[in-house]
């Protein structure tokens, strides 16, 4: 299975890398998208780690990194810089579909 979790606000990254260990212990595939507020979590080093696991793939909103002025710098090279296009491809390939 692979689950997508949408990542829109700051607040809950307990409950994201909880939810992803859960899914990645039963061996399903993790997308992390993150935009507007959620973007703000790149710099959180419990987040950069996430980034490296085996089987979460994660990438974040251009538009609204720059939006809040997040520095790309230090980010790992598996977080991928993309756009709402990624949002829509991670959605439409997710068999769930979870929003923070």
């Amino acid at each position: 299975m692979k689950l997508g979790i949408l990542v829109n606000t700051d607040r809950h990254l307990k409950h994201l890398i909880g939810l992803s260990s859960a899914a990645l212990s039963m061996g399903h595939e993790v997308n992390v998208f993150f935009m507007d507020s959620g973007a703000r979590l790149l710099g959180c080093e419990e987040l950069k780690q996430l980034c490296s696991v085996k089987g979460v793939r994660t990438c974040f909103c251009d538009f609204n990194a720059r939006a809040l002025n997040i520095s790309k710098e230090g980010l790992p090279s598996e977080a991928v810089c993309g756009s709402q296009y990624d949002n829509a491809l991670m959605v439409n390939e997710a068999d769930r579909v979870i929003v923070l």
